[in-house]
């Protein structure tokens, strides 16, 4: 890689907006998580957590989206997969 000043300055930019779009994806990933560990149990009470998870996740969808970590199609693919398992 060229050491010149602005490539390093891009360079410097490029690792602070990965780390920046991965907390966003982590965040995603997690709550994903939390919500498929409650729909594997089936409980009558638990379709009201499931609820509550699928609400949270769908947030932090949009705020990705919002903060163009995921592109829209990409976002609407996830959350109507997500919704259908609840199906």
């Amino acid at each position: 890689m060229s050491q010149t000043s602005s490539n390093i300055k891009n360079h410097q930019i490029i690792l602070r907006n990965r780390n920046r779009n991965k907390k966003y994806k982590l965040a995603i990933k997690r709550a994903v998580k939390n919500y498929l560990l409650v729909l594997g149990d089936n409980n009558s009470e638990n379709l009201r957590i499931c609820l509550n998870n699928l609400s949270v996740v769908y947030q932090r969808i949009d705020k990705a989206v919002k903060r163009k970590v995921l592109h829209k199609n990409t976002a609407a693919r996830k959350k109507g997969r997500l919704a259908r398992m609840l199906k």
